[in-house]
């Protein structure tokens, strides 16, 4: 048999082997698109007439095996009826189905990542055989979905129960040795060595040395578990899961549901038992917003690589400032490859900054992620320096000094004049204006804005702002840096504040406003907590830092005054004045002390509560729904506004950045996804209630044009 299609071919040799090659055409990956699906059930169709095959190898032409369904393509089968999509699904499955039941043993030979509906073919497959350098998994819960093509019914057959909730509604990539160890794969094997593996283990069938007979009755059949067996699993499962998942993300817990009924059932019943969950939850809003999120980030992604396409790498870096935050950017270069030299004025400010990056490395180690010898290689990288003699060799520079801008300008002239031609000088400002600071610069074109968010580690956010005299070729190297960095770079325009610290700043005028009215700053950290953000909004400052808060504050409050700027005293500038800068402090709206960790561990302040009731009085009561209109309103108006003042080029953008940088809840999308899922009608509705707070309640006139004309931000 031969068969040559855009995504696969299959050709059988002599004794009687088909091998089924994944390849699909023009694409670096191989993924699965309705072309995919086709092809497959006109193979499959075609195998199981050949009475010439003995069995069946299934492998990729790919470095992946098959990353999962084409996303961009099965977001138009999300917006089918629930029963054309329910068809749909169950088509996929009449495929992989047909597969299980070819009349003769199949293998599948996994040499890369295979993941969704790329692993659900595997597990169609009696056999698999890994590569040590592949992963597999199930994603979907992560996009608000759960696996649709059989990994709810044939997952745990194999593995298990509990193991297999675990693989789906985790979500999480799985490599070899874990998978082998679960009982997902049969072999692993060095990836050179994968396909001969693969024929080895097809062999040993033929020969009659496995029965694959015998394991696919055991696998299409109903599961056996006393009450009490079920009740122990499931009930243990719903516990660990349910907490880990939260209220804003049902997948996981349906996924579960899928799971219980299933195994008790024919192969064939519970497919369609998966198949309506399934559909049940590509109709919610969860999962227009994850998958929503999903193609944003691929666009973000896209438009990053567009800057850097033929841009030489960054060779060597350096950083100015060597606290914390300078401690941490060290330590991402470095872990990542690009050597960097430190720099500050005090020995004791290196220490910092190098044990900061010893830290780190260390609890690399400690989760086994790296060797010692890798982790001390990594530090090695770093050279800390109290003169500028190594720094002018680099290729860019990025200053992380205190946030002034006098002392910056200072700072940066002084390193420009350091620099050789043509390297890069960037400022790891949050608020100040990159034009404002480029003011002292000789070379302002080489200047821009490179913006970590802390901890550097974890933040996957780098705001990479252009001045108004900043070159693109500027902007070209400090993007590559950023994505040499492990870190997703989205470029912006200047403006006080950028675009994520400008959005920040109205939603913490916010609560603001809140306290002053009365609210309990407590109970307003619990509401949006509950709504989603990792933090209320008193922790965040905590966290933030109110030193750095008030200093922010007041450059957001001199750029956009009408919106802004406040009256009087408010609890920031009264903590400020005290001292109580959160966490860096010990007390903030919070008391802080170290748990057995070292880590801070918050505590509830009575002397924070003290001093807000003598700012503003009485505790008042407020509904949880008028605290997160009042919280979430101003934020969103001043997306729109970034949007089209052209701070940010897209809407995905927008949305990434809030999501990316200050941990906007995912569920929700992004602001301008938020508003695109509430109606941009309802929104303006919403915001018009609140017009006796002030301008940052008001609906931009274009916001309004849209509502009437009933457009979205988002077109997906």
């Amino acid at each position: 048999m031969k068969f040559e299609g855009n995504t696969l071919r299959v050709q059988t040799n002599e004794v009687g082997i088909a091998t089924l090659t994944l390849d699909l055409k023009d694409s670096s990956v191989n993924k699965f698109g309705s072309q995919a699906l086709a092809e497959l059930a006109q193979a499959v169709e075609q195998l199981q007439q050949d009475s010439s095959v003995k069995g069946l190898l299934i492998n990729s032409a790919k470095d992946a095996f098959v990353v999962g369904a084409d996303i961009t393509e099965f977001m138009g089968w999300f917006q089918l009826e629930e029963e054309a999509l329910a068809q749909k699904l169950r088509d996929a499955h009449n495929i992989f189905t047909s597969l299980s039941n070819l009349p003769f043993p199949t293998v599948a030979a996994v040499n890369g990542l295979a993941l969704g509906g790329g692993f659900e073919l595997c597990l169609a497959c009696d056999y698999r055989v890994m590569a040590d350098s592949a992963k597999v998994g199930l994603p979907e819960t992560q996009l608000g979905i759960y696996p649709g093509w059989g990994g709810t019914v044939r997952l745990p057959r194999l593995i298990g129960v509990d193991n297999a909730c675990e693989w789906i509604c985790g979500g999480q990539q799985k490599r070899s040795t874990d998978a082998m160890k679960d009982g997902a794969v049969d072999a692993v094997v060095a990836a050179a060595n994968v396909v001969s593996s693969a024929e080895h283990l097809l062999q040993q069938v033929l020969d009659g040395k496995l029965d694959y007979q015998a394991r696919r009755e055991r696998l299409q059949s109903a599961m056996e578990f006393s009450p009490i067996e079920k009740m122990m699993i499931f009930e243990s499962v719903r516990a660990v899961v349910g907490a880990k998942a939260g209220r804003h993300y049902p997948a996981p817990m349906e996924a579960i549901k899928s799971v219980e009924k299933g195994i008790f059932q024919t192969i064939d019943k519970a497919i369609e038992t998966e198949i309506k969950g399934f559909v049940k939850m590509a109709k919610s809003p969860v999962a227009r917003s994850l998958v929503g999120l999903f193609l944003n980030d691929q666009l973000v992604k896209k438009t990053a690589s567009k800057y850097t396409k033929g841009v030489e790498p960054v060779s060597h870096a350096a950083v100015l400032g060597a606290g914390i935050m300078g401690g941490g950017i060290a330590y991402q270069s470095a872990s990542k490859g690009t050597p960097i030299v430190m720099k500050d004025i005090r020995q004791e400010a290196l220490d910092l900054g190098m044990n900061e990056a010893s830290k780190l490395f260390g609890k690399q180690v400690e989760r086994g992620k790296l060797s010692s010898e890798k982790a001390m290689q990594g530090l090695g990288k770093i050279t800390p320096v109290l003169s500028y003699g190594e720094v002018s060799a680099v290729d860019l520079v990025v200053e992380a000094v205190v946030e002034n801008p006098k002392i910056k300008q200072s700072v940066l002239a002084e390193t420009e004049a350091q620099l050789k031609e043509g390297a890069i000088l960037a400022s790891n400002t949050s608020t100040i204006s990159i034009t404002h600071l480029a003011e002292a610069l000789k070379h302002p074109e080489n200047f821009c804005g490179m913006h970590f968010f802390n901890p550097v580690h974890r933040m996957p956010l780098v705001e990479v702002i252009r001045g108004e005299k900043t070159s693109e070729a500027t902007i070209a190297k400090t993007v590559a840096y950023a994505q040499a960095l492990g870190k997703t770079p989205i470029v912006v325009n200047d403006c006080p504040g950028f675009l994520v610290n400008r959005v920040l700043f109205p939603y913490f005028a916010g609560f603001s406003a809140l306290l002053k009215d009365g609210a309990d700053y407590q109970a307003v950290d619990k509401v949006m907590e509950r709504f989603g953000w990792p933090m209320g909004p008193a922790y965040l400052l905590d966290v933030v830092g109110i030193d750095t808060a008030y200093h922010a504050d007041q450059v957001m409050a001199d750029g956009f005054p009408d919106r802004m700027g406040h009256d009087g005293e408010n609890a920031i500038d009264r903590f400020y004045a005290l001292k109580r800068f959160g966490q860096k402090s010990g007390s903030g709206f919070y008391q802080y002390e170290a748990d057995r960790k070292g880590k801070p561990k918050k505590l509830a302040s009575a002397e924070a509560q003290e001093l807000i009731q003598s700012l503003h009085g009485e505790h008042q009561t407020f509904a949880d729904e008028e605290i997160i209109a009042r919280m979430m309103i101003p934020l969103c108006i001043e997306t729109a506004r970034c949007l089209e003042e052209n701070i940010v080029a897209s809407a995905a953008e927008a949305d990434m950045g809030l999501v990316y940088g200050i941990g906007f809840p995912p569920y929700l999308g992004g602001a301008l996804h938020y508003m695109d899922q509430m109606g941009l009608a309802a929104f303006c509705e919403m915001a018009d209630r609140f017009k006796h707070l002030g301008k940052l309640y008001e609906p931009t006139q274009a916001m309004r044009a849209m509502a009437a004309e009933q457009r979205t931000y988002h077109q997906y």
